[in-house]
């Protein structure tokens, strides 16, 4: 039971002490839970004589004083407690008594008295994308003559300009973040070592100058490191290849950085992480004491020391974000282009939890509490954001990375976009289901959301299934930006499926999800054999008594609204075709009848999570009759 004196401490400073479950049912979370928490945010209140200390430190709080970050609408002010400086973006500045309505929209600092703090003006709501249809695709899971092993950058151009010249108007891939890549390259990418830069995984060597510049003996050599292709993906094989032949490439390449000390900050300290992770591995937290954050007081001989190796990675991460941007061009012309997705976090113990240790809450991880789909809960194993750092450094850390994933992009998907407004924290030693959900100022995220993407005249769609808040959906709305609606989730107050002529027009819609069953595999019930046998279901026969009344509803919502059953999966995404959503997407791995899907959320090694590649070859994928002929029925959709 929890005390009011610590419910008062916790929802200070945004910890929540109960909650509302799947099933709608109100769960107080246990009080060592809640210790535990606030410990991670470096409060004590594990005596009395702490929770009465750390509670008089709230509530002594002047209130006047103005918070760590200040966020205004665009055209409106807001009073302060006295005349203050603001400085703008453009180091130019304004003597205020009062936070003018006329700032223009961006970061600007505030100086009231002794108060320093961060000024966020956030723009209008931004503009709604042109209605469209498209694709969507697990990048490494696409296969071609050109790539090795899985698909690459030159892949995601060939997609680009072949969709587009169906007609479609976007194409959403997964998310292209840098992830580890020693002494085993990390095959999810929603665990991202960096979300700041790409993976390098992904370059196609044999579009690099370099290769056209080496000698002839040295391209054979390349040629022959080539890996062959297998039933799945095997990513280690892959960058084994790519790394010996980029080795080999290298002295090549006329622009290759040369020296450690004039790379850019953010990619030096990047690359210093990957290479001290082919030494001593990929997690930070198992690195000889001195080298745990990137400040720390042998960093920079080991960067000394490893020069070359830094300048290696430095290398890879340029290439792969020149080979982006080569493959966004692709995208010229479309209604939205490539819509990139964002993971909720970062790896533990990866790189931007090494340069960005002061912002994240070490030892906890984001996860989700049990629901019908995961009825043990999840474990992402990935640090949160500390709210209070956030707001200290003036949200720096979120602008860097929203920058990063639209600098070549025409859309952001916010994956688990509740996390802006609050994630589910399990402290350290506890399992999926002890934990509990922690507040963020959710202006503030979806203002630096807001700014960056209508920088970069991006669409934003935020991922908001499952378990969320209705001020979740609402506040979206308000910002312009679209949410998800699947298939699968979409029901009516009574429970029913609901028809997507129903569906709201600010959505992303779509069949499924990389972590739902594919089409054929709904059919087929594989979602529930597979997370049977992987030991994620506490009720078997529940599960596969559920997968027939769903089977069964959704065979008689296509009849009612009058389309053959004798191709399900076409009439499937004939149903789609009459969504008002404003972006209508279709899997390859849906329209080819694929039955395993991409990931089976609460597995690691029990199913083969984003190793699975599609059934057909990029030259064919475009052209295979079921892909033409959902192509057809999107295109046809009114608008």
């Amino acid at each position: 039971m929890i005390e009011p004196e610590l419910a008062e401490l916790a929802t200070a400073h945004g910890v929540a002490v109960r909650y509302r479950d799947s099933s709608e049912q109100e769960v107080e979370v246990d009080r060592g839970v809640v210790l535990d928490v606030l410990g991670a945010l470096d409060v004590d209140a594990t005596t009395p004589a702490a929770l009465a200390s750390a509670l008089e430190a709230v509530r002594s709080v002047d209130p006047d004083a103005l918070p760590a970050t200040v966020v205004v609408d665009a055209g409106a002010g807001r009073p302060l407690p006295g005349p203050g400086v603001v400085t703008l973006e453009d180091g130019s500045e304004r003597s205020v008594s009062a936070v003018p309505d006329d700032l223009p929209v961006g970061y600007h600092r505030l100086v009231v008295g002794d108060q320093d703090v961060a000024l966020i003006v956030a723009p209008p709501r931004l503009a709604a994308p042109p209605p469209t249809w498209g694709w969507m695709v697990q990048l490494y899971a696409v296969r071609s003559a050109e790539s090795w092993g899985c698909g690459d950058y030159g892949d995601l151009g060939a997609l680009l300009s072949g969709t587009a010249a169906q007609g479609a108007g976007a194409l959403l891939v997964n998310p292209l973040h840098a992830l580890a890549l020693a002494p085993e390259v990390e095959p999810s990418p929603y665990s991202p070592s960096s979300r700041r830069f790409l993976h390098p995984l992904y370059v196609r060597v044999s579009s690099l100058p370099a290769y056209a510049a080496a000698p002839v003996a040295v391209r054979a050599a390349v040629d022959a490191v080539r890996p062959p292709s297998g039933e799945l993906v095997d990513h280690d094989a892959v960058w084994a290849a790519k790394r010996a032949a980029l080795e080999l490439l290298r002295p090549y390449d006329a622009d290759a950085p040369a020296d450690v000390d004039a790379l850019d900050p953010e990619l030096r300290d990047v690359a210093t992480w990957y290479a001290l992770a082919e030494r001593h591995g990929s997690d930070l937290r198992s690195w000889p004491a001195g080298l745990g954050h990137v400040g720390d007081s042998s960093v920079a001989a080991a960067r000394a020391e490893l020069a070359d190796r830094v300048l290696f990675h430095a290398w890879c991460l340029q290439l792969a974000d020149a080979q982006l941007a080569e493959a966004h061009a692709s995208a010229s012309g479309m209604a939205v282009g490539l819509i990139a997705d964002l993971a909720v976090g970062c790896s533990a113990g990866g790189a931007d939890a090494w340069t960005l240790a002061d912002a994240l809450a070490p030892g906890v991880s984001v996860g989700a509490p049990p629901d019908d789909f995961n009825q043990q809960g999840q474990d992402w194993a990935l640090p949160p954001w500390r709210p209070d750092a956030l707001a200290r450094s003036g949200y720096a850390p979120l602008r860097s990375m929203i920058r990063g994933v639209l600098r070549h992009a025409d859309g952001l998907r916010v994956d688990h976009v509740a996390g802006l407004w609050r994630l589910w924290w399990i402290p350290p030693g506890r399992g999926a289901r002890e934990g509990a959900y922690v507040h963020y100022d959710a202006r503030a995220m979806l203002a630096v959301v807001a700014i960056e993407a209508s920088r970069a005249g991006a669409v934003v769609v935020g991922e908001d299934l499952g378990t969320v808040e209705p001020e979740v959906t609402e506040g979206l709305a308000e910002h312009g930006m679209l949410g998800c609606a699947v298939l699968w989730f979409q029901r009516s107050p009574d429970g029913a499926l609901l028809p997507p002529r129903r569906w709201h027009p600010d959505t992303l819609a779509s069949v499924s999800t990389h972590d739902l069953p594919t089409a054929a595999g709904f059919l087929a019930d594989e979602h529930v054999r597979a997370r049977a046998e992987a030991g994620v279901l506490t009720d078997v026969d529940a599960a596969y008594a559920d997968a027939e009344r769903d089977r069964a509803e959704l065979l008689e919502l296509l009849r009612a609204e009058g389309f053959d059953t004798d191709d399900v999966v076409l009439a499937m995404h004939q149903l789609l075709a009459t969504a008002r959503s404003r972006i209508v997407l279709a899997a390859f791995t849906d329209v080819l009848g694929d039955v395993r899907q991409p990931n089976l959320p609460g597995t690691v090694d029990a199913y083969p999570n984003w190793r699975i590649p599609l059934s057909r070859p990029l030259e064919d994928l475009l052209t295979d009759p079921r892909v033409l002929a959902v192509a057809s029925t999107l295109r046809a959709r009114p608008t």
